[in-house]
């Protein structure tokens, strides 16, 4: 981004995290990157700021407290077709990976990311399919929580769905997915 733009010219990026502290340190190093950022905590303001400003970029957690990052995506590209809009997530997966991209988001980065990281995939023509695919083999118990991960999104998160069609107990289900992802 340019720096010898005035501040009306300068892109605006709507961030939308509900980590208050990741939030602010993300969005004062991307404003010294030359971009105006707009904050939101959840997917109802995000909207409201949405409407109210026409973002040119968005960068959206995955879990954030009520509607995720999947679901207001769709919602902000209705708005702005041409929206590029980059998924942010401490919970990564190939499934959501893949679903996020599938629904239109131009890159999915995985936390910890910087601004530098954010730039990137915000200004990339597309996707890196080889950066969503680990270049080691999984373990049994990663590939366990992307099978998991994988059903979740098929059920559009909905819990009791997603543990009838793996054919477990629903407190199961929830424990598992509360766990941080098992790295390899």
């Amino acid at each position: 981004m340019s720096d010898e733009l005035s501040p009306e010219e300068q892109p605006l990026l709507l961030l939308v995290d509900d980590d208050p502290t990741f939030t602010r340190v993300l969005a004062r190093a991307l404003s010294r990157r030359g971009l105006r950022v707009d904050t939101a905590s959840g997917a109802e303001e995000a909207m409201q700021i949405a409407r109210e400003r026409q973002p040119d970029y968005a960068v959206l957690d995955l879990k954030m407290e009520g509607d995720s990052g999947l679901v207001l995506m769709p919602r902000l590209l209705e708005l702005y077709p041409e929206l590029k809009i980059v998924i942010l997530t401490g919970y990564s997966s190939i499934a959501t990976a893949v679903e996020a991209i599938k629904r239109g988001a131009c890159n999915y980065l995985c936390k910890p990311a910087d601004a530098d990281d954010v730039l990137t995939a915000l200004l990339s023509e597309q996707a890196d399919p080889d950066t969503l695919v680990p270049e080691h083999p999984m373990s049994v118990d990663r590939l366990q929580w992307e099978h998991i991960q994988r059903v979740l999104a098929e059920h559009d998160g909905n819990i009791s769905a997603t543990a009838r069609a793996l054919g477990m107990h629903r407190r199961t289900l929830q424990r598992k997915l509360q766990k941080r992802p098992v790295r390899r």
